[in-house]
């Protein structure tokens, strides 16, 4: 049995990063070998050494956008957090709240705004209807909303800043719905990716909403009973023909992140099961869970960050370089003072 236990370890509170390095690139990358275990410490830019032409790196192009929203009750003026997950119709969505609510109650937020709280889904989300919806909604949103900075990150005193940090610069706005960034990717700056085109490395854009499915913790003492949360991934035709030729070219496949790698292994799934073909455009919801024992399908590589424990992102990653290689990694990760989490510093596994 695969244990909850298996992934967990002790991290010291001052090596949880507070705030990006500057430049981006300047991160720290802990580079792992699959192959026999083997770690050596370098600068995340140093990407332009360890990647090769003809190398494909896959992005997730998904936009956060600012789905923490803070209000009070109509009836009593206590105060409310609303934290938008998933967009379900019209005016509805599916949202994680903070305060004591109950059904029907109505919550006024800040530019007009206004929700109701309409019922308990029963997996810790409610349904919350708003007077706004589609253009007027989103407009009012980008205007009062907060980005969903994660706990163990406090908040600069600069919402612009914020909204600049935690956003990859190579976010598409016609592709915003992410409550999470896909934080390897915070890492790359213009300049880097402009060098690695320049080198002849190949990146390819998917799509995949970050949501409860990528950072909702993992409850099961036998993680295998473990269910996700489901989340849209996307690839277009022009991306899902760009893999179809990497994969033919025998070209290394490298994700940048682990929400990029659930993209990539979704869609080989798929592939394997039947239900499309490689070089077929790609567009479904996954809860995918990728633990130790996953024979990856698409995936020979990955970019990512330092995850938190009992993660399944954690072990994710643990599926693909080994549980005790990635044990001893995180472990040699805090002997060597990385910074840990979203903006924390970098893992290559290869």
């Amino acid at each position: 049995m695969l244990s909850l236990k298996d992934f967990d370890y002790n991290l010291p509170q001052e090596l949880i990063a507070q705030e990006p390095v500057k430049p981006r690139d300047h991160a720290r990358l802990l580079c792992l070998s699959k192959k026999d275990g083997a770690i050596s410490h370098r600068r995340f830019d140093d990407l332009l050494e360890l990647l090769n032409k003809g190398d494909v790196l896959v992005i997730n192009d998904s936009k956060v956008f600012p789905a923490r929203l803070f209000g009070h009750k109509e009836d009593t003026g206590g105060r409310i957090e609303i934290f938008l997950h998933k967009h379900k119709q019209g005016s509805v969505w599916e949202c994680l709240l903070g305060g004591k609510v109950r059904a029907g109650a109505k919550i006024i937020l800040a530019s007009g705004l206004r929700a109701t709280l309409l019922h308990d889904q029963g997996d810790g989300t409610w349904l919350v209807s708003f007077n706004y919806k589609e253009e007027k909604f989103w407009r009012v949103l980008e205007r009062i909303g907060h980005m969903p900075l994660p706990p163990y990150i406090t908040p600069s005193k600069s919402q612009r800043l914020d909204r600049v940090r935690y956003q990859t610069v190579y976010a598409e706005a016609k592709n915003i719905g992410s409550v999470a960034a896909p934080t390897a990717g915070l890492h790359f700056t213009k300049r880097l990716i402009k060098k690695l085109l320049s080198k002849g490395v190949q990146i390819i854009p998917v799509t995949l909403h970050v949501g409860l499915g990528t950072f909702a913790s993992v409850k099961e003492n036998n993680i295998v009973a473990h269910k996700m949360h489901s989340e849209l991934v996307v690839i277009n035709k022009k991306s899902a023909k760009l893999l179809m030729q990497a994969k033919k070219n025998h070209q290394r496949i490298i994700a940048v992140g682990t929400t990029s790698c659930r993209v990539l292994e979704a869609y080989g799934q798929a592939i394997k099961q039947g239900r499309l073909s490689l070089g077929e455009a790609y567009h479904e919801w996954t809860e995918i869970f990728i633990y130790p024992g996953y024979k990856f399908e698409l995936l020979d590589a990955l970019i990512t960050n330092f995850h938190l424990p009992k993660s399944s992102l954690l072990m994710l990653v643990s599926a693909l370089a080994g549980q005790s290689e990635m044990k001893v990694a995180y472990q040699t990760a805090i002997v060597s003072k990385y910074r840990f989490y979203s903006y924390g510093d970098a893992m290559f596994i290869s």
